[in-house]
């Protein structure tokens, strides 16, 4: 029977189910209008470095709150394309009255459906074909202002020879090195909530409030993306004078949810016994660890950034760090954000997860504050040098008790 027992052991192992990776996200709430902005894109940062570890499954806060397509703009995307086959189709057979027709009824559902496009590709075909349409009628001067929106939209559109005659390419040559052509202009772009993601012509720009340019002058595809709410995207015309866009954007039920709780988990977030804010946090967004954070806008003395790392079920602190970020000229916040999230995990681990260990000879440290003078929770350690210096200011940085 032992024998048999001992047989059947491996085999027990090897049909024993693999353990589950914890689910983990960082979370960072805004403290005031000022850190709104860079909320989003903190936490973005952070996230990046959490898919460093092995023994986690990271949930992106668009994955725990949403981020949905706008409807009516998808809508008005599928009826655009179907309005260009029924334009192409009339023009294609010379019938330009009724294919201008259907043209500007197509062109008004495609600039409603910025929200749901990725390129500009219906739009761009639309553009082009009206164009046409008014060259072949003799309105050469209303077939160029749409052969500058054509290029502002996508500069390397190729025209069709095979539908296109040579009349009408040679004019977009022409377009192409007129003078309006080189002209130039920006746009500041805003948006309610601020952090939301902007995209301008498919291509990432930034994080709102964000100015954009110098783009050519002409329409361009804009689209807002924030986790937590409605995509937004609009027909952005950049003139040679600068321009401003202000978006409203639309909050999902979820973040609502999220959103009511942010006060009391602010709160806790630097409290060393559990969390019962983070706990509840936890159980909502279905997350089993968590980077919890504050962000506070300091003026011309920077960021504050305050992380805790939590068991969410819990509510226990494992670790903790407070620091402040100098601005971002040259890149440096990705990093620092980074050696933040390794300092947290390493010091926190409890429960399996295995550490990184990266070749950087800076890795979990930061330059506006003692990475070493805490250990986990928060806690300072109770042994340390003793001060042989006689300064008493010294090895003390004024960002590390909080």
């Amino acid at each position: 029977m032992k024998a048999l027992v001992l047989v059947l052991l491996p085999a027990v192992a090897l049909a024993a189910p693999p353990p589950t990776a914890r689910r983990i996200s960082a979370l960072l709430i805004p403290m005031d209008q000022g850190a709104e902005g860079s909320t989003v894109k903190l936490e973005t940062f952070m996230n990046e470095a959490l898919e460093q570890f092995s023994g986690f499954t990271v949930k992106k806060p668009e994955e725990l709150f949403g981020m949905p397509a706008d409807d009516e703009a998808q809508a008005s995307l599928k009826r655009g394309s179907k309005g260009l086959e029924e334009s192409l189709a009339a023009y294609e057979a010379k019938e330009y009255d009724d294919a201008e027709r259907k043209l500007r009824a197509t062109l008004k559902e495609l600039q409603g459906a910025v929200g749901a496009m990725r390129s500009c590709t219906e739009l761009c075909e639309a553009t082009a074909l009206y164009a046409a349409v008014l060259s072949q009628r003799g309105d050469t001067e209303e077939a160029r202002l749409n052969l500058i929106d054509l290029m502002a939209l996508n500069p390397t559109f190729e025209l069709n020879t095979k539908r296109y005659n040579k009349d009408f390419i040679a004019l977009r040559a022409q377009v192409a090195t007129s003078r309006t052509s080189v002209l130039r202009g920006s746009a500041t772009v805003k948006s309610k909530p601020a952090g939301a993601r902007v995209y301008v012509d498919g291509e990432f720009q930034g994080y709102t409030p964000v100015t954009v340019g110098p783009m050519q002058v002409g329409k361009h595809l804009l689209r807002l993306d924030r986790p937590g709410f409605q995509q937004s995207g609009q027909l952005l015309e950049v003139t040679p004078d600068d321009v401003e866009v202000n978006a409203e954007l639309k909050p999902t039920s979820n973040y609502k949810k999220y959103d009511s709780q942010l006060d009391k988990v602010a709160s806790e977030i630097v409290r060393t016994q559990p969390s019962p804010a983070a706990t509840a946090m936890g159980k909502a967004l279905s997350i089993d660890r968590g980077l919890l954070g504050t962000v506070k806008d300091l003026g011309p003395n920077g960021t504050e950034v305050v992380v805790g790392f939590f068991d969410m079920q819990s509510g226990k602190k494992l670790a903790s760090r407070r620091l402040v970020l100098q601005g971002d000229e040259y890149g440096q916040t990705k990093a620092e954000m980074s050696r933040l999230v390794n300092y947290l995990i390493n010091n926190g681990l409890g429960g399996g997860e295995k550490k990184v260990t990266g070749s950087d000879p800076l890795d979990n440290r930061h330059g506006m504050e003692e990475w070493n003078s805490e250990d986990q929770g928060g806690r300072r350690r109770v042994t340390e040098k003793k001060d042989k210096s006689g300064d008493p200011l010294d090895r003390v940085n004024g960002t590390e008790d909080w």
